[in-house]
Parts: C-alpha cells; sequence; structure tokens
C-alpha cells in the first residue's frame, strides 16, 4: 500500500523545508561574543592606544548582550595593515573594530602601495575628541626653534611610517614650505619616536597630535621647554596652541600649495577615529554607534581619560561620515599635486 500524506502535514513540511532562518537580535548575537578593538599602532601610542583602552571596559555594559570588549594592537604600514584587515578580512560581523591613526585615510586617496581600501565605505562609529596636529624639535638637539628655522637648517625627524603622518607631513612641508626635514621611518609607534628623540637618535616629529604632545610621559615637555612646537598641521588654528606657532596652510606661497596642504590636513578634523567593516549589518553598526555615544559621558571613561591627560570633545558617527566623504570629495588637481609631492615608496 502507498502511504498518503494529508494536505495539511505536506504543507507543514514545505514551508519548514523552504522558510528563512530567524535573524539574531542584536541582544542574542552579541551575548557570549567579543569585539576586539584593532589599534593601528604599536603598545603606547599615546591618544591612540589610551582613548580605546579607556573605552573597552566601559562601553560593554552600553551594548545589547554585554560583551566582552578587548583591545588588540597591529602595527604596519601606518595602519594600512589595520584598515585593510577591518575591510577585507576581519568577520562583517561586528566583533572587529578599527581604531586607527586618522593619517590612513589618506593613503588610499594618495595611492601608497597596498592602500587598496576604501574609507568612504566604512561603518564610522565616532572619535572621541578634535585635535590639530603639529611639528616639535627637541631643543637639546637642534638650535631651530622655528618654522622658518626649519627652513634653513635640516632636522632629523622620526617616522612610524610614510604612509602615516609622521611621514606625510613632512615630506610636504619640505616640498611645499622648503624646510629641510629628513625622514627616518620604521618607529613602531609615536612612543617610540619619542624615546629616539631622548636619546638623541632623532631631533623631533612632524605630524603627532598637541594632545598627545601634552598627556602621557610628555605632556610636561612644552611646559618645561624641553620642546618647541614649530607649526600647525590642521584646517584652522588651535585655540590651545601658543598664538605664535603659525598654520602650515598660511605659510602656502600659492592658492595652488594652500590646496595641497588642505588635502593633507583634512584628515585632522577626525580627530581620533573608528570605524567597522563596510559588511556589518545596519543594526548592529546603530547599536555600537548608541553605545559608543553612552561611553563618551560615562563617568568611568572620563575618570580614564583624564587621567591620561587627555580630554573629551566627541565627534558623531554622521559628523565623521561626512567629513571623511567630504575628503575623498576634495577637487582632484589638488590630490593629484599632493600625489606628486608625496610619491608612493
Amino acid at each position: 500500500m502507498r502511504p498518503t500524506f494529508a494536505p495539511a502535514a505536506a504543507c507543514a513540511i514545505l514551508l519548514a523545508t523552504h522558510a528563512p532562518a530567524v535573524a539574531l537580535s542584536v541582544e542574542d548575537f552579541y551575548r557570549g561574543k567579543t569585539i576586539t578593538i584593532y589599534v593601528g599602532t604599536g603598545i603606547g601610542a599615546g591618544a591612540v592606544s589610551a582613548y580605546p583602552m579607556g573605552l573597552a571596559p566601559v562601553i560593554r555594559k552600553y551594548i545589547p548582550g554585554n560583551p566582552n570588549v578587548v583591545v588588540s594592537h597591529m602595527p604596519g604600514a601606518g595602519g594600512i595593515k589595520a584598515a585593510t584587515f577591518i575591510e577585507s578580512i576581519a568577520p562583517q560581523d561586528g566583533t572587529a573594530w578599527g581604531f586607527i591613526t586618522r593619517g590612513f585615510m589618506l593613503a588610499p586617496l594618495l595611492k601608497l602601495p597596498q592602500a587598496n581600501f576604501q574609507p568612504a565605505r566604512f561603518n564610522w562609529i565616532g572619535s572621541p575628541s578634535r585635535t590639530v596636529s603639529i611639528g616639535a624639535v627637541w631643543n637639546a638637539s637642534t638650535p631651530v626653534r622655528s618654522i622658518q628655522d626649519a627652513m634653513q637648517r635640516e632636522i632629523v625627524v622620526g617616522a612610524t611610517s610614510i604612509a602615516q603622518d609622521t611621514g606625510i607631513f613632512p615630506r610636504a612641508l619640505n616640498r611645499v614650505l622648503g624646510t629641510r626635514f629628513k625622514i627616518v621611518t620604521g618607529y613602531a609607534s609615536l612612543g617610540a619616536v619619542d624615546i629616539a628623540m631622548e636619546r638623541g637618535e632623532v631631533q623631533g616629529k612632524v605630524g603627532s597630535t598637541w594632545k598627545s604632545l601634552n598627556s602621557g610621559p610628555s605632556a610636561h615637555w612644552v611646559k618645561d621647554g624641553i620642546v618647541s612646537v614649530i607649526v600647525q598641521l590642521g584646517v584652522k588654528k588651535s585655540p590651545d596652541i601658543p598664538t605664535g606657532v603659525p598654520l602650515a596652510l598660511d605659510l602656502a606661497k600659492s592658492p595652488e600649495d594652500r590646496q595641497v596642504l588642505e588635502v593633507l590636513c583634512a584628515p585632522s578634523a577626525t580627530g581620533y577615529p573608528s570605524f567597522m567593516g563596510p559588511g556589518v549589518p545596519r543594526e548592529r553598526v546603530e547599536a555600537i554607534r548608541t553605545a559608543y555615544a553612552a561611553a563618551m559621558t560615562d563617568p568611568e571613561f572620563i575618570d580614564a581619560v583624564v587621567k591620561s591627560g587627555l580630554d573629551i570633545d566627541p565627534i558623531g558617527a554622521d559628523e565623521l561620515t561626512d567629513v571623511v566623504r567630504g575628503i575623498y570629495a576634495l577637487p582632484e588637481t589638488a590630490v593629484a599635486r599632493a600625489r606628486e609631492l608625496l610619491p608612493a615608496q
């Protein structure tokens, strides 16, 4: 006898076979998971490392499911290695979070080697503070005390990579303003550059931030006259920096030169940016953005930041996204000149 099935039973089997899997809620997904914040520099990289270290133990309580949050350092090629990892190697599920020095953003624009990622596609989370980059010299190693002096005398400056601010800015100033910075690359972090200055290996650094200079072991250097700040590298002057320190943009010799410097200084408006990969589900991105905004006002995070000598002046996800898109909408003529000034190496 041939078996028979009731129509209702047959329908139930068919629906069970073809029904889509029920998507996990954000809370269910993150419960028991670990989010890794990848810092694109070596350990001891000043603010770039201090902010995520202060954030990790605080933000988990604001994320649905309360996942563990850990910090891992991934130095290499001025952030290019970490950015590439976040975009194309790390899982696109919301468990990998990039916290990389802003200089990496220019690498694809300037067509630096291996910079094949697309910053405009990232899901930007936020930045804990705004800042401006500076150039500084170690007073015991050089008589240079101004950017004009740097146009007359060679200064050896340390850099983490030619693709990062500490490599990009001195090269640009050499070509546009006529400074004489000799760049030594390969330091694992800005902290390592600071140690090199103390040892007399290099005479300064160009492209680190004003806030990182005034935090941690170097917090007293400006006050005690150990270093001299000779130039500001941003889109506008910082009210925190002594008024006599000029903005590089104002020293440009032509409108075309100024526009090139604007291309290179544009990332300074992003402060200390963080992001997730382009494939992370929208609801998880929004959950992390909401948690991030809440953590910025958490007393425990604020206390950790203040103890590190840093401050909090957050940039939200929407503003950060707009700034990054604006960088990639800059005039091609200016970008092309910037590429010529900074040939890939």
